[in-house]
């Protein structure tokens, strides 16, 4: 049976990507006042490649994001700033998931959203793909469990697609009993739900997501198609950092024996940061957690020599586009980068370049 959705790879085109703009200063305890100017530097990079439309928790903060935009001097003949109340700024794991119909136009699926299992004040954030579906006029579905029993949980920060039918997840995120998505769903279960909801068949299952990662286990941590057949993983190959060494180590071994009807995979090693630490907090510091819009792949970077390395091997993995470093030591402290704040609205087939 032919599949009746299918989610682009994230190279492919786009036709915006959203933000949230940040008023939570609770995410970055005592950090707070430099992050709307990283947000700026976010926007002014990606508004040259590609429409960037922003959530705004109300009309003062879209207000005091035109201005940081302006002094940043951001086009912003392609920026849309939209009225929306949200909760926390990662629309990646809120935000919908875009896919397409057979028929080349766009769908957004709309996953239950339950903030990683973890915390209270979410209701805003639920609320993300609506806004999102009435801002673009683009139709919306909610994920259902097969089982009946209500919406699917998923977050679009563990999931990572080729575009071609596979996917890659972490078991460490959807079959432990710590911060449970989806009370009594299966692998099987799970395997089922990505072909149907994102036409992926194929499903590669890691092991565990990188240390200090409070969502517990995404895979855009540590693991990311750069091509339908290449994969870069996050890899510690210093053995005095015990846990991401044995965890990235497990993943590599996995990934290397990949194979079936869809092939083996090419896989590149992505160097780690050294631990960024911020109050005894080991933070989930990671390169993999770029982002590829239209014409650009921006990346996280943290002061740490191993900047220079993973910027060159992603210019090889995407030779098409600018990579562009974005400071992120203290976007970091919000336990999140580059990848957890975007989410891609893909082009309708149709209409792509």
């Amino acid at each position: 049976m032919s599949p009746t959705r299918r989610m682009p790879a994230e190279w492919e085109p786009h036709a915006a990507t959203w933000l949230a703009w940040p008023v939570h200063e609770p995410d970055w305890p005592g950090k707070f006042a430099p992050i709307p100017w990283v947000y700026a530097e976010i926007v002014r990079v990606l508004a040259l490649h590609e429409r960037v439309d922003v959530l705004c928790h109300d009309a003062h903060v879209r207000e005091q994001a035109r201005e940081m935009l302006a002094a940043h001097a951001v086009h912003l003949d392609n920026v849309r700033l939209h009225v929306a109340r949200t909760d926390r700024v990662w629309v990646r794991d809120s935000g919908p998931t875009g896919v397409h119909r057979p028929d080349g136009t766009v769908e957004l699926v709309q996953w239950g959203f339950n903030a990683w299992a973890k915390y209270e004040n979410y209701l805003h954030d639920t609320r993300v793909p609506e806004h999102v579906a009435q801002f673009t006029n683009v139709p919306i579905t909610r994920a259902q469990r097969a089982d009946g029993n209500g919406a699917l949980v998923l977050e679009g920060g563990g999931i990572e697609v080729n575009g071609r039918g596979r996917i890659m997840v972490t078991e460490e995120w959807l079959l432990t009993d710590i911060q449970v998505r989806n009370p009594g769903l299966t692998r099987t279960d799970y395997e089922r739900a990505f072909s149907e909801w994102l036409g992926c068949p194929d499903t590669i299952w890691l092991g565990e997501g990188c240390v200090g990662d409070d969502t517990h286990g995404h895979v855009d941590d540590i693991a990311r198609f750069t091509a339908s057949d290449t994969v870069v993983l996050a890899v510690e190959r210093d053995p005095t950092d015990d846990e991401n060494h044995r965890r990235s180590m497990d993943n590599l071994r996995r990934l290397q024996l990949v194979g079936g009807s869809a092939g083996a995979l090419r896989v590149i090693e992505l160097p780690c940061p050294r631990a960024v630490i911020m109050d005894g907090t080991r933070l989930p510091a990671s390169y993999a957690n770029f982002y590829v819009a239209n014409g650009v792949v921006i990346v996280p970077t943290f002061n740490d020599p191993g900047d220079r390395v993973a910027l060159n091997i992603l210019a090889d993995c995407f030779p098409g586009r600018s990579i562009v470093g974005i400071h992120a030591v203290d976007l970091v402290w919000g336990l999140g980068t580059l990848h957890c704040l975007t989410q891609q609205q893909p082009a309708p087939r149709n209409h792509q370049r």
